[in-house]
């Protein structure tokens, strides 16, 4: 049987797939590298998302007071720190790296770059644990519908296992 290293969690918005990713990424062995999403929040209102790689670069992925043509409701989408933060991150230097991609999603997929990268990464012998979109377009549902891919739908009655069961699937692979 195959080995699916692509593991993707989705779930509705706020309903804890990074803290999910992050709790792995926290215990495992293994070198990671990749980007997490974090909401920026002025007086308690969220007016954006950053760009948090696992090596420390910070960036913008969309602010409420961007002009951009990319837009997802009031937020303008900064193609800039996804081309040039979010993708380098995404690919790994060593064998035994572990990606973390939180999130595929309608902001991050206006980058053609970050398309191309995801689908390269994917294509890897590496690990790559994630989140993905609940809804999409259909480039989402592609790779949801990838051989290679495990999409992992987070509850809340399953949320508490899910941690042992990702880090049990990572340890249990010869290759590593």
């Amino acid at each position: 049987m195959m080995v699916k290293r692509n593991i993707l969690i989705t779930g509705p918005p706020g309903c804890g797939k990074s803290t999910l990713i992050e709790k792995v990424v926290s215990r495992i062995e293994k070198p990671v590298t990749g980007f997490f999403t974090r909401e920026i929040k002025e007086e308690g209102r969220r007016v954006g998302f950053s760009i948090n790689t696992l090596d420390g670069r910070e960036g913008i992925l969309a602010h409420q007071n961007i002009k951009s043509r990319f837009r997802v409701g009031k937020y303008g989408v900064n193609l800039e720190d996804i081309d040039s933060i979010a993708v380098p991150s995404m690919i790994p230097t060593r064998k035994d790296e572990i990606v973390v991609v939180d999130e595929i999603g309608k902001m991050e997929c206006f980058s053609a770059l970050f398309k191309e990268t995801l689908i390269r990464v994917l294509n890897l012998p590496h690990w790559i644990m994630g989140s993905i979109a609940q809804k999409g377009e259909l480039f989402i549902q592609r790779i949801k519908e990838r051989d290679d891919v495990k999409v992992i739908r987070i509850t809340a009655q399953n949320q508490g296992i899910l941690v042992d069961q990702i880090l049990e699937s990572i340890k249990r692979d010869p290759s590593l």
